[in-house]
């Protein structure tokens, strides 16, 4: 497994993972940002990549819809998500992820179907050009995130894989460890959050490894399911004061640098 950071994109991102002894960076140009502007960068960002010998391990996109209130794709979302997979392409990344939103107005049938025909679409262009194509088990604008969802959706579509954040599951009272047991094998990009919880209710979500997540049976389940891709360190604002931010994140990267044996 390798291990690595979602960061923003510019050459400090590299510089910070180079120092800190990670592998990739990951990058989400989540809604509201501009697809076209990171579309323009990818020379830039290829050569930071070959300087610092930092991989690009995945690119995503959140909270975006992509489905409308007539069960039909939004074209234009599919075309940003086209763009995105061609600089995944350009920059060797093998990791294109993105979600798919619950249209009220439909049955669940008629979503299912939809999210099919969407990640259908996306694994289509993707393939030829050597990136996977994952769904994410984040809520936000997002419903195919657990195991009852993918039974239906990654069961019909082989080629599909999961972004998994064990954080998402014990935030929503899913089980993490039997979901990567049960899952792992169509596990593609992992992201490290920690999470906090008191009384079954979210408190926060501090640095990966400052938490109460098991990560050591997260790891070994992992390995057990025979996942060997990426592990990215997910920083977030959390209680941790913001002169202790980078601390935070260089714990997190030493934590599990420990727990992959590389340290």
């Amino acid at each position: 497994m390798k291990l690595g950071i979602i960061a923003a994109v510019n050459e400090e991102s590299f510089v910070q993972a180079n120092n800190r002894g990670l592998s990739f960076l990951e990058f989400t140009i989540n809604e509201g940002d501009s697809v076209d502007e990171f579309t323009r960068q990818v020379d830039q960002i290829a050569e930071w990549s070959f300087k610092y010998g930092i991989e690009i391990g995945s690119i995503g996109r959140w909270k975006s819809l992509r489905i409308d209130t007539q069960g039909a794709i939004i074209r234009e979302e599919l075309e940003r998500c086209f763009k995105l997979i061609d600089a995944a392409a350009t920059l060797n990344c093998p990791s294109f992820v993105a979600g798919c939103n619950y249209v009220e107005e439909l049955s669940l049938y008629e979503n299912c179907t939809a999210a099919i025909s969407f990640f259908s679409e996306l694994i289509a262009y993707a393939k030829p050009k050597n990136v996977a194509v994952s769904s994410y088990n984040c809520r936000k604008v997002n419903f195919v995130n657990t195991p009852d969802i993918w039974r239906i959706i990654h069961g019909h579509l082989p080629e599909l894989g999961i972004k998994f954040d064990p954080s998402h599951a014990r935030f929503f009272g899913g089980d993490y460890l039997q979901e990567t047991l049960d899952w792992g094998h169509r596990f593609t990009h992992v992201h490290l959050k920690g999470s906090l919880l008191v009384n079954g209710q979210k408190v926060d979500e501090p640095p990966a490894g400052m938490d109460q997540t098991d990560w050591p049976s997260f790891i070994a389940t992992l390995r057990a399911a025979g996942y060997d891709g990426g592990l990215s360190i997910e920083p977030r604002k959390s209680a941790l004061p913001d002169h202790l931010a980078d601390k935070g994140v260089d714990f997190s990267a030493a934590y599990f640098k420990k727990l992959l044996l590389e340290d």
